[in-house]
């Protein structure tokens, strides 16, 4: 069976790849390669559509950690087909619409990658089966807005906006983690399917009220609900067509998608009524008010959003199946125009170089064509007869007069539904009047005039869409609604009709007195106020930035008393942690185990009394850096040779490896270090730091001991016994490293490559060539410098070498990378970095970046097949001459492995011994002359 689901949420993710890993691919064919995603996406939707429609869900289910209850499951019913479609038709002419507006210096590459990137985190979250896998795609949909939004980074505004909205969106992810924690907890699974089916289950559990907020929290916080929606409007600083696809289809989209996804489950109870309801009717309101008053057009239709964002909460929270309905139909009509004005408003800011309205007017003039499509769409969104949106507001209307509380609690939603349309037709009105008619326009650097034919196709298809919604409602998109509504309520879908005309009725006559009152509303408004005068401030942003204020004020405060600039207060805290982790569990049960007499062989004894050695010459030239650094290279060179008594060839290899490499990343942080530290005369802190490294060397050596005393009874006959019938390779390390234990080591590689590229962004605006650095001539060399170019293919053929042999023998990705590093290292530190880089031409961050995707790739392929993440395979073709060639998948893993160790170490390496001296020099607390400087590193030129 061909994995239609698999397939589908994997073309964002493969095209994103494909855009990002071209250098010179051109604009046209970027384009073109992010629009494939969501056109096939949609073809395969097509394809499964009769199947949906017929009321059947599709599943497609693969391990992932099944100890947890994570599967990689997917699950296609009316309601995600329906979010599916939006997500990638939407997003497709959101690339069509981006490839006219983007400018000639904006990367192409960059915006079509984090926009694929975004559409993939959306099509996973509204396709997940699982609600753990839900929430993993729901915060990669902050993580990829936050690169959309911040696309500019060169502005502020982009910046301030970007960073708003992940702190506050990826805190609700947080709080809805922990609210499907609890689901789960009571359901007994994470399974979407089993979830739905436990809605009394959850309702009468006593976490309830937990789940129900801790789930809310973070459905408020995507869809911008009051109090959270302050972030939405500042995310305007994203390009337009970033807008465009969060305010119609995704990222805002997300929270409503959630609220109907566990409607079924959360709601029925007066807890969920009342909360969802008040969140929902402030929201519509406070949302539609800042409207008007806005100057910005992508401003005004910002806060439009938050004003429909919560009519469709408000719909929800009354929990009747008609308000379901007419939530589930708002959602698509609101996609539909709002992403249509969005784009007219990147039209008229590409054409005129503004989007504020007090500079606009009389567009009509200039761009007729544009002018015409934006009234159209504006008039939807203000709920005008014979537009979509007026048959979902209508819907909206009829469902406030009908709910079923009594008293007060009916008169509000009323009152808020009425006085809702009155201000959405205010702000459309102002919309249309002052930036199409009127006078202007005044003060642009540009004459306006229409934009390329292909900019507008867009718009024109989605205005087109309102209008056939809204005139054929029951041809066009009663389909789609009946599926995605049947999918929710099931047996309780109620009998309606999508029509223009239900004869003279309240909700009727609601929309013509919205009507009326909202032209009489901005009219009264212009006449008694300027409304280009007036300038709001944004009272939630300014308590964000106040917390976030006095949350680095106290992160400040706590940095002060445990690090304070201070490396040996950064070790003492560190001590002390150590000391507390080995104590707590000894204190509760202090038993030694009983000692084991060993015969140990002379050699064995010469090795401990070389360490023990080493370790007093630490303390006694600790003082003198250089000669400390170098002892310390021999306490490793001999724990490498214990390893090696001890038939540990692996360990012992990367130990040698692993000081080889610190050794030389200690000598170039020494350049930037006085040669000597200074000596310690406070007696007291001399007994405290005695006490406490006493304290230390005990505590490590009892872990020690213990560990040596164990039974010889423990997990690793197991792993013996199992490496090579399951995981196909006779070195068990290696097996451990990518098989048993791949997941700890794909967190090991993540965490070295971060660790990387934080060193170069730190250091990567002050590097400088060693060359460049030190006055006067060459200094001469005992060998050749060619000596080490010579040595890079000799270590090039070893590297490769013991990565083939990794499964089977000592070897393998990490050690392989390593002694690859080793020759370069050495050319870096004799010929400088511009020399080497200038042949060679390496980048590092993309070799890390590659190492990762392809460590990734080789686990996510096991789970098309059915199998947990990380499963290796084995195959043993037969070859002509050669016979039978063992070959195991994860071999993949480790090239992964290689790569980012690899470009890691030379990363960090490459950016330490370069750097500016005028960065540095100043935190010595003496003057180092270059010749002694030259003598402390060892650095040769």
């Amino acid at each position: 069976m061909i994995p239609f689901l698999e397939v589908l949420l994997a073309l964002p993710f493969a095209m994103a790849l494909l855009v990002a890993l071209p250098r010179r691919l051109p604009r046209a064919a970027t384009a073109l390669l992010a629009g494939l995603a969501p056109v096939l996406g949609l073809l395969l939707l097509a394809w499964l559509t009769p199947a949906v429609l017929g009321g059947h869900v599709i599943r497609a289910g693969h391990a992932w950690i099944p100890q947890i209850g994570l599967t990689f499951s997917l699950r296609l019913d009316g309601l995600s087909w329906m979010f599916a479609g939006m997500v990638l038709a939407i997003g497709a002419l959101v690339v069509m619409y981006a490839h006219y507006y983007l400018s000639a210096r904006d990367s192409a590459r960059r915006f079509f990658a984090c926009l694929l990137l975004f559409m993939g985190a959306m099509l996973g979250m509204v396709l997940a089966g699982n609600l753990l896998l839900l929430v993993v795609f729901w915060e990669l949909t902050s993580i990829s807005s936050f690169l959309l939004i911040g696309f500019w980074s060169h502005r502020r505004d982009a910046r301030e906006g970007a960073k708003m909205a992940l702190i506050i969106t990826g805190a609700g992810g947080l709080a809805l983690l922990a609210g499907v924690l609890l689901i789960g907890r009571i359901v007994g699974s994470f399974e979407l399917d089993a979830v739905l089916a436990a809605g009394a289950q959850i309702r009468n559990s006593p976490w309830y009220p937990a789940a129900l907020a801790l789930v809310l929290l973070g459905v408020f916080t995507k869809s911008a609900q009051f109090p959270f929606h302050f972030w939405l409007p500042h995310a305007m600083a994203a390009p337009t067509p970033v807008s465009a696809y969060l305010h119609s289809a995704t990222m805002v989209k997300a929270g409503v998608f959630l609220l109907a996804r566990l409607h079924p489950v959360l709601a029925g109870t007066d807890l969920f009524f009342y909360a969802v309801s008040i969140i929902g009717a402030l929201t519509l309101l406070i949302g539609a008010w800042n409207a008007i008053f806005q100057h910005d057009l992508k401003g005004l239709l910002a806060y439009s959003t938050i004003s429909h964002l919560g009519l469709i909460t408000l719909l929800f929270g009354l929990s009747k199946p008609m308000a379901v309905v007419a939530g589930l139909f708002h959602i698509l009509n609101h996609a539909t125009f709002k992403a249509s004005l969005f784009m007219a408003a990147g039209i008229i800011d590409h054409e005129t170089g503004t989007r504020d309205i007090r500079k606009l007017g009389n567009l009509r003039r200039y761009l007729p064509f544009t002018s015409a499509l934006a009234i159209i769409a504006s008039l939807a969104m203000a709920g005008i007869p014979l537009l979509n949106g007026f048959l979902s507001k209508e819907m909206f209307f009829a469902e406030a007069l009908d709910v079923q509380q009594r008293g007060p609690i009916r008169q509000a939603v009323i009152a808020a539904a009425f006085l809702a349309g009155v201000l959405g037709v205010a702000y459309s009105l102002r919309f249309v009047y002052e930036t199409f008619f009127g006078k202007g326009p005044r003060g642009l650097e540009t004459m306006p005039h229409e934009p390329p034919r292909w900019m507008k196709i867009p718009v024109e298809i989605l205005v087109v869409l309102c209008l056939a919604v809204g005139i054929l409602p029951s041809l066009t998109v009663a389909p789609a609604l009946d599926a995605a509504a049947r999918a929710l309520l099931g047996e309780a879908l109620p009998a309606y009709s999508l029509a223009i005309w239900h004869g003279f009725n309240q909700p009727l006559m609601m929309s013509l007195g919205g009507i009326v009152g909202g032209v009489l509303l901005y009219l009264g408004l212009r006449r008694r106020l300027d409304m280009h005068a007036i300038e709001q401030e944004s009272q939630g942003r300014w308590l964000f930035q106040r917390q976030m204020e006095a949350v680095f004020r106290l992160a400040r405060r706590v940095t002060g008393l445990v690090v304070n600039r201070s490396v040996q207060r950064s070790l003492l805290w560190l001590m002390l942690a150590a000391l507390a982790a080995i104590a707590l569990p000894l204190l509760q049960d202090l038993r030694l185990p009983t000692p084991r007499l060993v015969n140990q062989p002379p050699l064995g004894w010469l090795l401990w009394w070389m360490l023990l050695a080493t370790v007093v010459m630490t303390l006694r030239l600790h003082r003198h850096r250089l000669l400390a650094v170098i002892v310390v290279g021999v306490a490793g060179l001999v724990v490498s040779l214990t390893f090696a008594f001890l038939s540990a060839p692996d360990l012992a290899l990367t130990q040698l490896l692993v000081e080889m490499v610190t050794l030389a990343l200690l000598l170039l942080a020494m350049n930037y270090l006085p040669p000597s530290s200074p000596p310690e005369r406070a007696r007291a802190r001399k007994i405290r730091d005695g006490a406490i490294a006493l304290a230390v060397g005990l505590g490590v050596g009892g872990l020690a001991y213990a560990m040596l005393m164990r039974p010889a009874d423990t997990i690793a006959g197991e792993l013996l016994a199992r490496s090579l019938p399951e995981g196909y390779g006779s070195n068990v390390v290696n097996v451990i490293l990518v098989d048993f234990r791949g997941f700890d080591t794909m967190g090991e590689i993540t965490v070295f490559g971060i660790a990387a590229l934080v060193v170069h962004a730190l250091l990567r605006r002050v590097r400088m060539a060693p060359e460049k650095r030190m006055p006067g001539g060459p200094i001469l060399l005992p060998v050749p410098a060619d000596l080490t170019q010579i040595l890079f293919p000799m270590a090039l053929t070893v590297s490769i070498y013991l990565f083939l042999r990794g499964h089977n023998a000592p070897g393998g990705g990490f050690i392989a990378g390593l002694v690859l590093a080793v020759p370069l290292l050495m050319q870096y530190v004799v010929q400088g970095a511009e020399s080497v880089e200038s042949r060679f031409g390496f980048n590092y961050v993309a070799c890390i970046g590659m190492g990762l995707v392809i460590a990734l790739a080789t686990g996510v392929a096991p789970m098309l097949w059915g199998h947990p993440f990380l499963t290796s395979g084995h195959a043993e073709p037969q070859l002509p001459l050669l016979g039978g060639i063992p070959l195991t998948s994860a071999i993949g893993f480790d090239i992964g492995v290689y790569l980012v160790v690899f470009g890691g170490a030379m990363l960090i390496l490459s950016m330490m011994g370069t750097i500016r001296p005028s960065r540095r020099i100043s935190s010595h607390r003496g003057t180092i002359d270059p010749a002694q400087r030259s003598k402390i590193t060892g650095e040769l030129h």
